[in-house]
């Protein structure tokens, strides 16, 4: 078994003591027990196991991971040394109250008012001393620094995803729906032993103008351009790529506002590295996008950190408090959209290094006709 748990669990268990705590609560305390793949990110993180129920306790005397008895073998294969594994016989918010003492940490951005309540009721009905202490993003700040392995695993679902857009590609465009190939693309993905990361967006024509548009009967037709957003997850970790396509001939203003894209997005990857600030990073793509009056047309951030979530820190955008690390994971995605006529994105996704970043997507980025 890697040592990864161990370390994260010590490094982790610093950070507490750090904030003045004497445990941290980990996990899902908005559905406990019956958790999404996002919300279990950080027990997952810290301990490996891949269940749906999970919550973990980490302090100076303690490693404990919280289950239910769905769980109990998959807990006893995933999990080893530092954690003790906790079975509950019943609910697993009385059993965790049991378990605190003294300062505990609780993730407000995980944690619902309702289960909140009944958690301070479990303590106090326990007889417990523990305190809950509000705090964010402790396990967050930890999982943004990729190690080597997570970077690999990240870059292999990068490399399926840019197989597949190649072998959808080979298919052909014109003619077919944008839900025909968003299908054809998930399964592709399923074919090669992953999961699509999140749902994938193809928007044709006027669509393409949405930039989180959901596919549907449109068919693609003569002129066209295509915006196609994708990713796979594999052994948990995500990968997020678009690329924007012309179905046949496309017209000079189209490839005028591709290249003006196209630059911004070179310029985006040209500023990013560490510490840069995300605000600062953002500005580098959108002033070239500005200053060629399409500002408004961008009304989104330049990008965001992807990790065993599609959506994690660090971001880059107007509004961005975050800096750039090395083992940082981000998007880099300007893009420009006309509403009642296309849309034009172009996403990278690469690892700040310590000298500037490494590109993990593989495709080419000139306009690619396809029929």
């Amino acid at each position: 078994m890697s040592h990864a748990p161990a370390e994260r669990a010590e490094r982790l268990a610093e950070l507490v003591a750090e904030r003045g705590l004497d445990q941290l609560l980990v996990g899902d305390l908005v559905r406990p027990g019956d958790s999404g793949p996002g919300a279990i990110a950080d027990s997952r993180w810290l301990t490996g196991f891949t269940g749906t129920s999970a919550l973990a306790i980490v302090g100076a005397e303690s490693r404990v991971l919280l289950t239910d008895f769905r769980y109990t073998d998959r807990a006893e294969r995933e999990v080893g040394e530092p954690f003790e594994r906790v079975t509950a016989s019943a609910r697993l918010l009385p059993e965790l109250a049991a378990r605190l003492r003294g300062r505990v940490g609780f993730d407000a951005a995980t944690t619902s008012v309702a289960n909140l309540k009944r958690l301070e009721q479990a303590i106090e009905e326990g007889g417990s001393d523990a305190e809950l202490v509000a705090v964010e993003g402790l396990v967050s700040s930890l999982r943004r620094r990729k190690d080597e392995t997570e970077q690999e695993a990240i870059a292999q679902a990068a490399r399926l995803a840019d197989e597949v857009y190649e072998l959808v590609l080979d298919q052909g465009l014109i003619g077919r729906t944008e839900r025909e190939i968003a299908r054809t693309a998930a399964a592709r993905i399923r074919e090669l032993g992953a999961e699509p990361s999140f749902p994938t967006i193809v928007a044709a024509g006027e669509n393409g103008a949405l930039p989180h548009a959901e596919p549907g009967e449109r068919e693609i037709r003569d002129g066209d351009l295509v915006v196609w957003d994708m990713g796979a997850l594999l052994d948990g970790y995500c990968s997020d790529c678009t690329r924007t396509f012309a179905a046949g001939e496309p017209s000079e203003d189209v490839r005028e506002i591709y290249q003006l894209v196209q630059r911004a997005q070179a310029a985006g990857l040209e500023a990013v590295g560490p510490g840069v600030d995300g605000r600062d990073a953002d500005e580098v793509a959108r002033s070239i996008i500005r200053d060629a009056g399409y500002e408004e047309n961008f009304g989104h951030g330049l990008g965001h950190g992807v990790g065993l979530e599609i959506h994690e820190p660090p971001r880059m955008g107007p509004r961005s408090e975050d800096t750039l690390i090395e083992g940082d994971v981000v998007s880099v995605e300007p893009g420009v959209y006309l509403p009642g006529r296309f849309g034009v994105r172009i996403e990278d996704l690469v690892v700040i290094t310590a000298d500037g970043h490494r590109n993990l997507s593989s495709l080419p980025k000139e306009l690619r006709v396809v029929g």
